[in-house]
């Protein structure tokens, strides 16, 4: 799977938007728009809308890409119910998968008759 930043490249290849043009636009720099390109830095939600208004998609469509994990949701959802932070430590001292992860929430959605489209489907 492509990273963000790959996608955010592809996008500006395809545009043919130079990295320049593209910092510019969104009010960054070329060397951070670089980084963020690289992997090595993460726009903020507001860069982020930023570029999804450059290329005309969607913020949703640009975090598919985001590989970083939810840490704050994991946070708020663990302060809410410690229950979660046990589980989410066990996913990890365990070695659980992505895959494996996937396949249960696949198989709970089965089983739920949601056929993998979500609560609000």
């Amino acid at each position: 799977m492509k990273s963000l930043g790959q996608f955010i490249r592809e996008l500006r290849q395809v545009n043919d938007i130079s990295l320049r043009e593209l910092a510019g636009r969104i009010g960054v720099s070329p060397a951070f728009m670089s980084d963020v390109e690289l992997g090595r830095r993460n726009p903020s939600d507001s860069h982020l809308g930023k570029v999804a208004e450059v290329f005309g998609v969607s913020v949703d469509e640009l975090l598919k890409y985001d590989t970083r994990p939810p840490v704050r949701e994991f946070h708020q959802a663990a302060l809410a119910d410690p229950g979660f932070g046990l589980a989410f430590r066990q996913v990890l001292d365990k070695q659980v998968s992505a895959e494996e992860l996937l396949e249960f929430i696949r198989q709970r959605e089965e089983k739920e008759g949601r056929g993998g489209q979500g609560k609000d489907a």
